[in-house]
């Protein structure tokens, strides 16, 4: 498959400060920035931006940041799911997995996280793409924000469809161990319909659902 990358950007004023989201950005022009060091939701924010800078070396890894001045304050990543998880299972070249968003806390709540979406799919490259993302409750900042799991999921709904990302049922047994727990995804407008046919199979594989 041909990983075509073209980069976009949008400027945008939030009450915390200007910054730009743009991307994807290759991973040269990532090691000349700053990585904030509020950016630990998933681990140190130290190994955090090595591991953007393992994803962004990937033929078909993305990154699109937040970044303010020369530091970033938020990201989203595109690769293809880790091989332990049923969505690698298919093989597909044209299924890619949004696998982590951030952004910190001075910045939540100024709809940069919608933008990262709306950046991310300007790339006329994604129409080729089935886009998922698995969104867990144990990953969500709950205590930091006073929100129970239906308000936080709310708002993850409301970001990733900003990005065209709509929920789709599964069986899949993490996600389907609380209703909270959702998949969702972008199918392209260039995607076959054999490969929307696997992508269903992958979604029930213990009963003919869809």
């Amino acid at each position: 498959m041909e990983y075509a990358k073209t980069y976009y950007a949008v400027n945008m004023n939030t009450n915390s400060g200007q910054v730009v989201i743009e991307g994807p950005v290759p991973p040269e022009q990532l090691e000349k920035l700053k990585f904030h060091e509020d950016l630990t939701a998933f681990r140190v924010a130290k190994q955090q931006f090595k591991a953007l800078l393992g994803i962004a070396k990937l033929p078909e890894g993305r990154i699109i940041i937040v970044r303010n001045e020369d530091t970033i304050v938020g990201y989203a990543t595109y690769l293809y799911p880790d091989p332990l998880e049923r969505w690698s299972e298919g093989k597909m070249a044209n299924l890619i997995e949004l696998g982590a968003i951030e952004v910190i806390p001075a910045f939540r709540g100024t709809g940069v996280g919608k933008q990262i979406l709306r950046v991310s799919m300007m790339d006329d490259a994604m129409e080729d793409y089935i886009v998922i993302t698995t969104e867990y409750y144990w990953h969500w900042d709950l205590k930091r924000t006073g929100l129970n799991v239906w308000e936080y999921r709310k708002i993850m709904e409301k970001m990733m469809n900003a990005g065209g990302l709509e929920n789709f049922a599964t069986d899949e047994p993490e996600i389907s161990s609380h209703p909270a727990n959702c998949l969702m995804a972008r199918i392209g407008s260039r995607v076959d319909a054999d490969s929307i046919q696997k992508f269903d199979q992958l979604r029930f594989k213990s009963r003919f659902m869809y």
